[in-house]
């Protein structure tokens, strides 16, 4: 029997902050795996959109275009992610709308940020991921403060009706059991669909190290400072289906999202 299972977030050599997946060996890699489609979702902008939809395309792999952005918290206005992904034309240009207006209005300290109120009109034809544990629902959930949790995501899948799933990641890094402990229980209490992304930034897991470069020239910071803050890991390559069945074994509804969105 052949696992499905389709990346929906992943950051390319055109996402400004990190990622360093190029775009036509990542099509062919996909296509080698077999995988119906992919997401592109760099952070805030579609600079290799046209690039990246003609070479997947061009595979025989269905291109889906989103963006990583950040959103203003409903409870604190300190920025949490968030994933949304263009379901149809009205979605792309509702979220090329948001993109724009968050360079234009919701500058903060040099970084666009999208007003959470933006949302509410602008919210047709998208599918949104919750950010995981770094997204609004997720900050709160490993801080402890569910009734916050649940209120958040409410409101979310209010905005997103049908179209809002919890996002789950096993990638190594801090707080990921804590939090898909209390994702999961918070997905059954409210009914809301789990999905699992491997929040990928470079295809082979050796290229770890070139993308902490990456990550330092845009930060200005050397690779050695005891300072800098670890946000990835190596695990954060395109992994095949097969490796990311492994991952999920216990959660198999959060794979079967991926292939249904």
């Amino acid at each position: 029997m052949t696992t499905e299972f389709v990346h929906l977030r992943l950051h390319s050599e055109y996402s400004l902050v990190d990622g360093l997946v190029r775009i036509k060996p990542l099509a062919k890699k996909v296509a080698d795996m077999g995988m119906p489609a992919v997401a592109l979702t760099d952070f805030n902008n579609f600079f290799g959109l046209i690039k990246f939809y003609k070479a997947v395309q061009g595979s025989g792999v269905k291109p889906i275009l989103g963006a990583d952005v950040l959103v203003s918290s409903l409870s604190e206005g300190t920025p949490t992610q968030l994933v949304l992904l263009a379901a149809d034309d009205k979605g792309y240009r509702n979220l090329t709308q948001l993109i724009s207006r968050a360079y234009l209005e919701g500058q903060r300290q040099a970084i666009p940020v999208i007003e959470h109120s933006w949302l509410t009109s602008h919210s047709e034809g998208l599918i949104a991921l919750s950010g995981g544990r770094l997204g609004e629902i997720g900050i709160a959930l490993v801080s402890g403060r569910e009734a916050e949790a649940k209120a958040a995501l409410v409101e979310m899948m209010g905005i997103f009706p049908d179209r809002f799933y919890l996002e789950l990641q096993r990638t190594n890094r801090a707080d990921e059991d804590d939090y898909i402990h209390s994702a999961v229980s918070l997905a059954e209490q409210c009914d809301c669909p789990v999905v699992a992304t491997n929040d990928v930034r470079f295809i082979e897991s050796s290229e770890f190290e070139a993308h902490e470069a990456r990550v330092c020239i845009y930060e200005g910071r050397a690779l050695d400072d005891p300072r800098r803050e670890r946000r990835y890991s190596e695990t954060q390559y395109l992994k095949t289906p097969e490796e990311m069945a492994e991952l999920f074994s216990d959660i198999p509804e959060a794979l079967e999202n991926t292939v249904e969105i």
